[in-house]
């Protein structure tokens, strides 16, 4: 199909002898269109399941359906009984299928059975020439045949492009609408117990999640495609989820919810390697659990604080819960000390190598090889940089007060930076 018009540039030429079988129907119009409206969704596999089928209103069925099937009747009887042979369909012929296209697709009837329907109708048309056709008149039946499957094909083109478009229409507002409601809750705007969450899938709470996509590669780079990551990232999670995840996200990263409180899919990488590939590998996730709808901005909170704090704890990229950052959570935390404790590190707040390598090296859990190789460094040069630190700041790195000081010390820094 071509913008409405028919895919062929013109019907066959028609014999006498099809024009006047065709006539034959015209006054059969109403009752042929009733056959089509009983035949158009009875008995399709599935269909008394769905509430876009089976629960059609009577008024639908035997009004607008109905209506239908006498426009497609017409159609199809004036251009075989009294049309030219190069004669195409106008555009506005065409204008009563798309709608009823857009109205199933807004009621959720699933696009195969709409076409279903339509076929079915089409059968019973295709059966009334039969019954009306005289022995002797099979070449006047082959020709109609050619005429119907044509005008078939420029229909069921119409109707299924504007009923894909409809449904995308509708599934941009309905996204477009949770992302609103989500933002409203997640900052605030509107209280929780404000803000529907049956329309967010949320009554019953559910996984945090704060992602943060690194703005270079690890050679420094900003990443081609990072305008695209957030559309990847939100088809990742709902593959990952099997539903469609709320989520605000940006080429930076952002928040999801994931309605209740489902495992993640097969562990921490199911949900990672889809991610990263389509992201980043140096992509970070937190995962926090709200119990309820009004525990989502606290848990968001304290997400997005569980990523700042690894990433300053000099843990590597990868999932991170609250449990693994529970001392440098707790470390981060400011009271009448923080900035004290955080001045420590003071006289290498210009080197930004040795703020690196102290970070890394915690990080690491003080391993200085683990240290040296994430650096690309000789661990020659990490015990220099190493010392340089403890002569610089006064901190001793080989005691366990040393460290927590100056892991105390780099996230209260970040977190006033």
């Amino acid at each position: 199909m071509r913008g409405g018009i028919m895919a062929v540039d013109s019907l066959p030429v028609l014999s006498d002898a099809a024009r006047a079988l065709a006539a034959r129907c015209e006054h059969k119009v109403n009752e042929i269109a009733r056959s089509m409206t009983v035949r158009a969704f009875a008995d399709l596999p599935g269909c008394a399941d769905l509430p876009g089928c089976a629960e059609l209103p009577a008024d639908v069925k035997d009004g607008e359906l109905a209506a239908t099937a006498r426009h497609g009747l017409r159609l199809f009887l004036r251009r075989v009984v009294h049309g030219t042979p190069a004669e195409r369909p106008e555009r506005g012929d065409l204008d009563r299928f798309r709608e009823r296209a857009a109205q199933r697709a807004e009621e959720g009837l699933p696009l195969h059975l709409v076409l279903r329907g339509h076929l079915r109708g089409t059968t019973v048309l295709w059966r009334a020439l039969r019954e009306v056709a005289r022995p002797g008149e099979e070449a006047a039946l082959a020709e109609l045949a050619d005429v119907l499957i044509g005008i078939q094909e420029d229909i069921v083109g119409a109707v299924s492009e504007t009923y894909l478009d409809e449904q995308s229409t509708l599934a941009a507002e309905r996204r477009a609408e949770r992302r609103v409601l989500l933002r409203a809750l997640l900052d605030g705007s509107l209280p929780p117990e404000r803000v529907p969450a049956e329309r967010l899938g949320l009554t019953d709470g559910g996984l945090v999640l704060a992602l943060h996509f690194p703005p270079e590669d690890a050679a420094g780079r900003h990443p081609a495609g990072a305008h695209r990551r957030p559309r990847r990232a939100q088809a990742a999670l709902d593959r990952a989820f099997g539903t469609e995840v709320p989520a605000l996200l940006d080429d930076t990263g952002g928040h999801a919810v994931v309605p209740g409180h489902p495992a993640l899919p097969g562990g921490d990488d199911a949900l990672l390697v889809p991610l990263r590939r389509v992201c980043s590998a140096g992509l970070r996730l937190a995962v926090v659990t709200a119990a309820g709808p009004a525990d989502i901005p606290a848990a968001a909170r304290t997400a997005s604080e569980v990523l700042r704090v690894a990433r300053a704890g000099g843990l590597p990229p990868g999932l991170h819960r609250l449990d693994d950052v529970l001392l440098e959570y707790h470390l981060s935390r400011r009271d009448e000390s923080s900035d004290r404790i955080a001045a420590l590190l003071e006289p290498i707040a210009g080197r930004q190598d040795l703020v690196e390598t102290l970070r890394t090296y915690l990080g690491s859990r003080q391993e200085r090889r683990s240290t040296a190789r994430q650096l690309g460094l000789h661990p020659n040069t990490v015990d220099n940089r190493l010392a340089r630190i403890c002569e610089l700041t006064g901190l001793d790195l080989a005691a366990p007060h040393g460290t927590a000081l100056a892991l105390a010390a780099l996230l209260l820094r970040d977190a006033a930076g």
